[in-house]
């Protein structure tokens, strides 16, 4: 394993580009697929491509927001003791990779911002105490727990066919979360891949002659400035702990309302930035300190700002041009009822990587393998997830989802693409399995 691992890691430190670079190209591969293989026209390829590049700037600004909400918030004292205390335990880079999957494969079944988020976090806190540990491994193995997210609690595709008024309700009715999420089968899945990732990682750490030391100035934070003694007015007002307690009484308030009207357990997307903005703001006490740490946060959303249009951009070409449609469709040309989740897992990781989106997934997946899968006599919450699975799967070697963690961890996409390449494989398998050989989904039923 360690030969193929070393390889992995050289070509992507080789030859893969900057994350916005990738996206440039993933641009001109969409465009040209599409121009060559389906009847639209190079205008209407043009225009699907412009309309799609401001698709995504809503979600565009809820990850940005989740990377310095998150940053800031880890930057308070109390969160720089917690993740110290827990960055005390491993002694050395591979029992520390361990940690760090393990950590990052639970929260991210959690909810997936929150994960990506303590992931990034958790592996600078642990590469200031241990200085030989391999920094993009242990970043790397941070990464490594999304693998698990769209099988977990925050899932896109099994919420979507969860709620009413659904793209293919007509077909399948609603399905609820016990069929999908806490099936028996995706639990098998679930759990196996959170507990066995971290042993990879054990496996696949790199010798000594090969660790790449991290600069300690990219795990330094910003110096504390000392708050004055003779306040102007205006001082008063940034460094008073009432302001902070009264705005954040209000948020904790919204908050424990939402829970007790939703469940602890639901968490959206916005939920999960305003939980750590008004943590962090609590956490720092004084309004100036919080904003601070935001301005220092900040600089590692840098990223998201240019790079997440262009995926828009390439996901209006795959979805307007009918690309990925077709991609799906070939698969399921040579598929049968028992292969057919299997080959919806695979045409499901290779629109992923052109469209890494689990909403705009199923926007291209359910309406084509869905009716297939009834006509085949397929468990449909089987091929819901199948395609969920694939969504989740080929983001190892797709540094669109890496952005947010690669901006805390200050670190590029081809610092860790090497060992997820391995992260792929092994899930690719054990997902594979799993969906031709588990039983346990649930059939289908007519909608009456």
């Amino acid at each position: 394993m360690k030969p193929l691992v070393r390889f992995c890691v050289l070509v992507m430190q080789r030859y893969l580009p900057d994350a916005f670079l990738f996206a440039v190209i993933l641009t001109f591969i969409a465009f040209l697929a599409a121009w060559g293989i389906t009847e639209k026209s190079f205008m209407q390829i043009i225009v699907g491509w412009g309309n799609g590049l401001w698709g995504i700037l809503g979600f565009a600004m809820q990850m940005t927001l989740i990377v310095v909400t998150g940053h800031a918030m880890a930057s308070s004292k109390p969160i720089k003791s917690i993740l110290n205390t827990l960055a005390s335990i491993p002694k050395d880079g591979p029992s520390a990779a361990m940690l760090c999957a393990f950590i990052a494969g639970v929260a991210n079944w959690i909810n997936w911002g929150f994960g990506l988020i303590i992931a990034a976090l958790f592996a600078r806190a642990v590469a200031r105490r241990l200085p030989r540990v391999d920094y993009g491994y242990l970043v790397a193995a941070g990464y490594a727990g999304f693998i698990i997210w769209h099988a977990g609690l925050s899932g896109s595709i099994p919420l979507a066919i969860a709620t009413k008024g659904h793209i293919v309700e007509n077909l399948i009715g609603i399905i609820p979360t016990t069929d999908t999420i806490f099936s028996a089968p995706n639990l098998i899945i679930s759990g196996f891949i959170i507990c066995t990732v971290p042993l990879l990682f054990k496996f696949i750490a790199p010798e000594d002659h090969e660790i790449r030391t991290v600069d300690p100035a990219l795990l330094e934070d910003p110096e504390e400035i000392q708050e004055p003694v003779n306040k102007t007015p205006a001082q008063m007002v940034e460094y008073s702990r009432l302001v902070t307690w009264t705005i954040g009484i209000m948020g904790v308030a919204y908050l424990g309302n939402y829970f007790y009207q939703n469940g602890v357990l639901n968490l959206s997307l916005n939920i999960v930035i305003m939980c750590f903005m008004w943590a962090g703001l609590l956490l720092h006490g004084t309004p100036i300190s919080y904003m601070r740490a935001v301005q220092e946060a900040i600089q590692g959303a840098a990223g998201i700002a240019v790079q997440f249009p262009l995926y828009g951009g390439i996901q209006g070409i795959m979805i307007s041009s009918g690309l990925a449609g077709i991609i799906a469709t070939w698969f399921m040309s040579f598929s049968t009822e028992f292969t057919f989740p299997l080959f919806t897992f695979i045409a499901g990781g290779i629109i992923n990587v052109f469209v890494p989106s689990g909403g705009g997934q199923w926007i291209v997946q359910g309406p084509i393998n869905i009716p297939a899968a009834v006509e085949l006599g397929v468990s449909p919450a089987k091929v819901a997830m199948s395609i969920a699975y694939g969504d989740m799967w080929t983001n190892m070697i797709q540094p669109f989802w890496a952005l947010p963690l690669l901006g805390i961890a200050k670190l590029g996409a081809k610092d860790i693409m090497g060992y997820c390449v391995m992260v792929l494989l092994w899930s690719g398998l054990v997902i594979g399995l799993g969906l031709l050989f588990l039983p346990g989904w649930a059939p289908y039923v007519p909608v009456s």
